[in-house]
């Protein structure tokens, strides 16, 4: 079978790789129907996650139909069609009793990351029972896809975190897809006023059509000034979804007292903590990596009409052609690109 393989920093090819096979009973192959790019994936490709290693499948994300079930695999069977978690929990260990199903002490994020993942022909699942959930009939697979990571890491690591409640000032300091699955999940919970803040204007075009009461060019537009100047003291909570200092920073000078800097972005630099300006604020700093219990609430919502996340979706290919696709998603501005996705 094709897989997309990690070579080294900077290196990726499409090539043949030995199709998975069932390595404990608790597997699952499954063969890939849809599955997409992530901001993750883009940050392994620049050699930033040093856990994965070169001859890695990457990908974490992802629909697809069940080919064969270990003797242990309970709640699936061959020919079921499944959404794929990108994190893997098995269910019985300390940190899956706590739902911390990303520090599973035999799972977590592993899948594109310390063993093959999801962009190729077919993939292992290893504990499918408690990572795979079964596609509702009806719903559009490249609408679940969004179920696999960016929803409920917008959702857990953002807005819960972040603590948004009815009436809020929220600001969310970057508007690509994590951004924008933040922006879409927050609106469960009835923030009187979100902000978007970008470089990109089409990016802010969308979020502004998709519930962003105010958006920001901070390229153009001093964004920290600007909201200080509109707010009684900055923003009840601030959710940084880039990963890079300056919009980390932005948060920090834009927080009021009592509120919650929650950070998603996944950092490779170091950041400047204004400890000295903040200790006296008595904020919350929050961060990590989505556990995806919420999953299964969300996939309701999504079922229900009530979200429609199929609306990230800016381009399509076929998984032959992924190397272009990740030259359209590495130029996501300029393509004015959000999710891909590709098809097997």
């Amino acid at each position: 079978m094709k897989g997309l393989v990690y070579d080294g920093p900077g290196k990726i090819v499409y090539k043949d790789v030995s199709k998975p096979e069932i390595k404990k009973q608790t597997d699952a192959i499954v063969k890939i129907v849809k599955t997409t790019i992530c901001g993750t994936d883009l940050g392994i490709l620049h050699g930033k996650t040093p856990s994965v290693k070169p001859g890695t499948t990457i990908g974490h994300e992802g629909v697809g139909i069940i080919e064969e079930v270990g003797s242990g695999v309970g709640n699936f069977k061959k020919g079921d069609r499944v959404i794929i978690s990108c994190i893997t929990a098995c269910g019985t260990c300390e940190y899956c009793k706590k739902q911390m199903y990303s520090h599973c002490k035999d799972g977590g994020w592993i899948l594109g990351n310390l063993i093959n993942g999801t962009q190729a022909e077919y993939v292992r699942i290893p504990h499918a029972d408690n990572s795979l959930y079964i596609a509702p009939e009806g719903i559009d697979d490249e609408a679940l896809v969004m179920l696999s990571d960016i929803l409920p890491t917008g959702h857990e690591i953002g807005v819960i975190n972040g603590c948004v409640k009815p009436g809020d000032t929220i600001a969310i300091v970057g508007a690509g897809p994590i951004g924008m699955s933040a922006l879409l999940t927050a609106k469960f919970y009835s923030p009187a006023k979100i902000y978007m803040i970008d470089l990109d204007e089409n990016r802010l075009d969308l979020a502004k059509k998709w519930g962003a009461t105010d958006t920001i060019n901070s390229g153009t537009d001093d964004a920290i000034k600007k909201i200080l100047s509109e707010t009684v003291d900055g923003v009840d909570v601030a959710i940084e979804a880039v990963g890079v200092p300056v919009t980390f920073d932005i948060c920090q000078q834009i927080i009021r007292p009592g509120g919650h800097i929650a950070n998603i972005g996944v950092h490779g630099k170091s950041v400047d903590l204004k400890i000295q300006d903040l200790w006296i604020k008595n904020i919350t700093i929050t961060m990590g990596l989505v556990n995806t219990n919420t999953t299964p609430m969300l996939l309701k919502t999504v079922v229900s009409g009530k979200i429609q996340p199929e609306k990230l979706i800016t381009h399509h290919f076929k998984l032959s052609e992924i190397m272009h696709a990740y030259e359209i998603f590495g130029n996501a501005a300029k393509e004015k690109a959000l999710k891909i996705i590709l098809t097997n």
